[in-house]
């Protein structure tokens, strides 16, 4: 929902993208909450995903190769998309978090 509400007053253009969250921030209306709860919704998105890898290594779910695999391949397509939201600020940490 957060991410929904963001991107409607997200400007994709590189020269306006920081300009856009700095908007957000200060000048929509709560921005400044809606935003805050985006990034720690998505640290506690990912507490969850660790803590259910953790769960599936004590019970033994990695016999069960197909299942795991799967698992293992929606890992590293919600860490990707975690990291493209967190170049698309394009400030000084997401730039070079980028180069």
């Amino acid at each position: 929902m957060t991410g929904l509400f963001l991107a409607m007053h997200y400007t994709t253009d590189i020269s306006m993208a920081f300009s856009s969250i700095a908007h957000i921030t200060r000048n929509v209306q709560y921005g400044w909450l809606i935003r805050n709860l985006h990034a720690n919704g998505a640290s506690l998105f990912f507490i969850c995903i660790y803590l259910h890898i953790g769960r599936g290594l004590y019970y033994g779910s990695y016999l069960y190769k197909e299942t795991w695999n799967l698992g293992v391949v929606l890992l590293f397509l919600v860490m990707a998309t975690a990291f493209m939201g967190y170049v698309l600020p394009w400030g000084q940490m997401s730039f070079w978090g980028a180069a």
